[in-house]
């Protein structure tokens, strides 16, 4: 990517997958679905969030984690 304006704009989308994956996770809870997909919708939402802040250190430069 070349400018800044690019990478925010991939930081956007990402974030939005993150909080949608959040929104599903709070309505199955309150529905009081299953326990196991409520903790499915959890562990992905936790998981996108992370993504967000993995690509976000990486294309601003700061400190990464090692990806293996």
């Amino acid at each position: 990517m070349k400018d800044l304006k690019e990478k925010v704009a991939a930081s956007e989308l990402l974030t939005r997958q993150a909080v949608d994956a959040l929104r599903r996770y709070h309505e199955a809870r309150d529905l009081l679905a299953p326990s196991e997909e409520v903790e499915r919708l959890r562990l992905e939402a936790e998981s996108l969030f992370d993504a967000v802040q993995e690509y976000q250190f990486r294309v601003l430069g700061g400190p990464g984690h090692n990806l293996h």
